[in-house]
């Protein structure tokens, strides 16, 4: 596919008219069912009629399906960014412990009941960028990184975290107990608009500089060689671009638990459908991962109504044999 600026634009408004109507569709579901008018009618007169209804949708329903877009949207250009860097099409902050480090970082903040305002996203920052760094450190060689010693390094460390969160989980009186199980599941029920604003700053920022290196990752996900021989300084471009992915990852585990696979399912989807352009790719994964991660959203607060399931039990019901698909199909030139 050749990829224009107009087609950028053409696509890109086309899925954010989409991710609007998505959004307007889950504000009616839920343990309350709102009618669609009803929800239009709160959203755009001055005065609502039923101030029922406008707690439920104002108070609850809509800061939680914003951070769950902001969310969607942040996993998703963490994922297309690792796939290319490391130029594996399993790769997502997962697989290199970053979620893992993050929520250590989080579950920390939590058990020593520290009430520091940004106390969370500061636990969950350093978590993840001590797996960065440790990670990095192990998989060097002389000769730079590799790419399968990064991942396997990952691997490595976040089974340690696993084995960590295990141990404090069974360790943990009752009450912290519940607290976080169902955080580290994927947790949006707490959702305010304070959270929303910081975690979208962070996202626009994040995503503004990485779409300054789209062309560099055309590049770095076919060849790292046809990288050098173009003058990229190949290994100062995948820090920088891993530190700005484990700084979101932070962001959003800290704010929503850890949510498995949608790093992993969107930017697939959107090769399939748009190729691999990351002037592309990138901000339509970020436009469908809000879309996906409000839907999902929609069904953890509709399945078992009135109750309602973490957010992460969903994407990873519908992230799982998307993965194991992917591990047995031949993806040999995925990033071609």
């Amino acid at each position: 596919m050749v990829v224009t600026k107009f087609k950028i634009l053409k696509i890109t408004i086309l899925l954010a008219g989409l991710s609007i109507v998505v959004g307007l569709g889950t504000l009616c579901m839920g343990a309350a069912d709102i009618p669609v008018y009803a929800v239009l009618r709160d959203l755009f007169l001055s005065k609502a009629v039923d101030p029922s209804s406008e707690a439920i949708l104002f108070e609850i329903r809509l800061p939680r399906i914003l951070m769950a877009a902001a969310i969607g949207a942040t996993l998703s250009i963490c994922g297309v960014v690792m796939q290319s860097i490391l130029r594996n099409p399993l790769a997502e902050p997962f697989v290199l412990g970053l979620s893992g480090g993050a929520a250590v970082g989080a579950i920390l903040f939590i058990l020593l009941g520290i009430s520091v305002a940004g106390g969370s996203f500061f636990f969950s920052f350093v978590g993840a960028m001590l797996t960065l760094f440790l990670v990095l450190a192990l998989s060097k060689r002389r000769t730079g990184f590799s790419t399968t010693r990064i991942i396997l390094t990952g691997v490595i460390v976040n089974a340690f975290f696993t084995a960590f969160i295990m141990f404090v989980i069974t360790t943990t009186s009752d009450e912290l107990l519940y607290a976080i199980l169902f955080w580290l599941y994927g947790d949006l029920s707490g959702s305010v608009y304070a959270n929303v604003g910081i975690l979208l700053t962070v996202f626009l920022l994040g995503f503004g500089v990485v779409y300054v290196f789209s062309r560099y990752l055309n590049i770095l996900g076919v060849n790292e060689e046809l990288g050098y021989q173009l003058g990229i300084e190949v290994e100062k471009v995948k820090y920088l671009l891993l530190i700005i992915v484990s700084i979101l990852t932070a962001f959003t585990v800290s704010l929503g638990g850890i949510i498995g696979f949608v790093g992993l399912i969107v930017p697939h989807l959107m090769r399939m459908a748009f190729g691999n352009d990351h002037r592309l790719l990138l901000p339509t994964s970020a436009l469908f991962g809000a879309i996906f991660m409000m839907l999902a959203d929609a069904a953890a607060r509709t399945i078992v109504c009135p109750s309602e399931l973490p957010v992460g039990v969903i994407t990873a019901f519908l992230g799982a044999p998307f993965f194991l698909m992917l591990m047995f199909k031949d993806t040999r030139g995925w990033s071609q």
